[in-house]
C-alpha cells in the first residue's frame, strides 16, 4: 500500500475514533480537516474563548509543568503544550472525557507529553506534586464543595499561577466590603444594608437544574469569585473577562489558626499522611 493510502487508512480510523466517543465538548482540530464537534452549540469552542484571553497566559512556557483539572477533552492541556510547558498532566472524572482526550493528544502528536490521568478535584493531594500553572476553568459551578476545592488546590497543587474561569450570575459589580461585619448599625437593630448591594460577594446556589444540567450547582456574582479566590489564598492579578482570572498563590487568610482544607493527602491505603 502507498503512503497515501496508509495516511487514508489512518485518518479514517482517526475519524472513526471521534465519531465513536461522541459527543465532544471540546471542538478541537485535529488536522486535515478533521474537528471533534464541528457542529458544537456553542460555536467552535472553547477556541473562540480562549481567543478572548489566551494573551494573559504566558506564552513561552518552556521548563514550566501545568496541571490542567476537569481538563474534558483536553483542549487547554494541549494549548499549554503547544506554548512549551514541559510537563502537563490533565485531570477528570470522566472516562469518556479523558478517552477523547487521549484520541486528540495522539493526533497532536502529544501522546508522549501530555499525561491525562482519572482524578478528582478533591483528590489533588494524591498528585504528591505542584505545578507552575494550575488550570481551573469550566468546573466550579459543577462542584457541591467549591471553597473546598480551591483550597485544596492552594494547599496542594498550586505553586505560581491558576487560570480561573467559573460561570457567574447577577451582577458584575465589585463593592467595598468591611474587615469585620457588625451585626447592626451603630446605635440601632438595623442590619447593615451592603449585603443587598449587587456588588456584594453572592453565591448563588441552584437547588436543581441549570439550563437543564443537574450537575450545575452554584453560580457566583463577579464580587463572590473574586472573593473566594482571595480566601483560598489567591491574588487576582489580572480578568481579561468578567468571568476569567488569572490569578497568583499568596498568602491564606487566617492561615495562623490551622489549614483550610480539610482533606489532607493521603496514601495509596487511604491512610492520612
Amino acid at each position: 500500500m502507498s503512503d497515501t493510502g496508509e495516511r487514508a487508512d489512518t485518518r479514517d480510523a482517526l475519524r472513526e475514533e471521534v465519531r465513536a466517543l461522541a459527543p465532544w465538548f471540546h471542538n478541537i482540530d485535529l488536522g486535515g480537516g478533521l474537528h471533534t464537534a464541528p457542529d458544537h452549540f456553542l460555536g467552535d469552542y472553547p477556541n473562540f474563548k480562549f481567543a478572548m484571553f489566551r494573551d494573559c497566559v504566558p506564552a513561552d512556557l518552556t521548563g514550566k509543568t501545568v496541571l490542567d483539572i476537569g481538563c474534558n477533552a483536553g483542549f487547554y492541556s494541549m494549548e499549554m503544550k503547544r506554548r512549551g510547558a514541559a510537563r502537563v498532566v490533565g485531570i477528570d472524572s470522566d472516562e469518556r472525557y479523558l478517552a477523547q482526550a487521549r484520541v486528540a493528544a495522539r493526533a497532536l502528536g502529544f501522546q508522549d507529553s501530555v499525561e491525562f490521568r482519572n482524578l478528582s478535584v478533591y483528590d489533588v493531594a494524591k498528585l504528591g506534586e505542584r505545578f507552575d500553572v494550575v488550570i481551573f476553568m469550566g468546573v466550579l459551578y459543577h462542584l457541591r464543595h467549591p471553597l473546598l476545592a480551591l483550597d485544596l488546590i492552594r494547599e496542594h497543587v498550586a505553586r505560581d499561577l491558576m487560570l480561573f474561569q467559573t460561570m457567574q450570575q447577577g451582577s458584575t459589580e465589585v463593592s467595598d466590603v468591611p474587615e469585620d461585619h457588625p451585626f447592626f448599625l451603630p446605635d440601632s437593630y438595623t442590619p447593615p444594608p451592603y449585603f443587598d448591594e449587587p456588588g456584594y460577594p453572592k453565591m448563588h446556589f441552584i437547588e436543581r437544574k441549570f439550563a437543564g444540567d443537574w450537575t450545575n450547582w452554584w453560580a457566583p456574582n463577579r464580587a463572590g469569585s473574586m472573593a473566594m479566590l482571595r480566601a483560598a489564598g489567591f491574588a487576582v492579578v489580572e480578568s481579561p473577562q468578567d468571568d476569567v482570572f488569572l490569578c497568583r498563590v499568596t498568602d491564606v487568610p487566617y492561615a495562623q489558626f490551622g489549614p483550610a482544607a480539610v482533606y489532607p493527602a493521603k496514601n495509596d491505603m487511604g491512610v492520612n499522611a
